[in-house]
């Protein structure tokens, strides 16, 4: 494994060319970037910003920062939800129906996910029917990568295809300076391009799917 990511097999990668194929199309895709750190945060906002900025300067995705910790869901799924809770929900809703992609930025706590994650993936469901999902992870010596795990069994009940590599920081608070830069800048911008080459494939096939046939579960 190394150190900023889960890379195998990149060398003979199908997702390879996907990107002079984007640039004949009519529109960007539109990507939304899923950050639950606690506000205050240097570690997580840090992380949070550089997925942002790695995003947009890959230069194919119309990128969206949702930050569900800002003013979180409750974790008590009601239906009809409450009226406060409809509030919420009419805010972040639509971006994530409006979306053909998302990265989810997860710290790790006690080998899962932060609870304001979680309850923004639960309040919705066809939302996230048929689109890719990236991790970009960060934590201790794990770098997070126990929480993305619990994640993917969450998205796979979702009808989500859950990306193979993603990013993974480990010792989160020993990789950023003090500008909130990576340390290793070339090994973290190898991984994240190898994360958004995925989903660039991934967001562009499913959407033309989705565009010809509904997806219905």
């Amino acid at each position: 494994m190394r150190k900023h990511a889960l890379l195998n097999g990149t060398s003979n990668s199908p997702f390879t060319g996907s990107t002079e194929r984007l640039e004949m199309s009519d529109a960007h895709l539109r990507l939304a970037v899923l950050t639950g750190s606690a506000p205050g945060s240097r570690t997580g906002q840090a992380v949070a910003s550089w997925t942002r900025h790695e995003a947009i300067n890959y230069g194919q995705f119309d990128v969206d920062l949702v930050d569900v910790a800002e003013d979180p869901l409750p974790v008590l799924i009601t239906h009809p939800p409450s009226p406060a809770a409809a509030q919420k929900l009419e805010l972040i809703s639509p971006r994530l129906a409006a979306a053909d992609a998302f990265i989810v930025v997860c710290a790790e706590y006690n080998h899962s996910f932060p609870a304001a994650l979680k309850s923004a993936v639960d309040w919705h469901t066809t939302e996230w029917y048929a689109k890719p999902v990236g991790f970009v992870s960060y934590g201790g010596r794990s770098g997070g990568l126990r929480a993305v795990e619990q994640f993917r069994l969450v998205f796979s009940e979702l009808h989500v295809v859950t990306l193979r590599d993603g990013v993974s920081f480990p010792n989160v608070w020993e990789e950023f300076d003090e500008d909130g830069e990576p340390r290793d800048t070339v090994g973290s911008h190898t991984a994240a391009k190898t994360m958004f080459d995925q989903l660039l494939w991934w967001s562009e096939s499913l959407r033309e799917a989705r565009q010809k046939r509904p997806y219905t579960p």
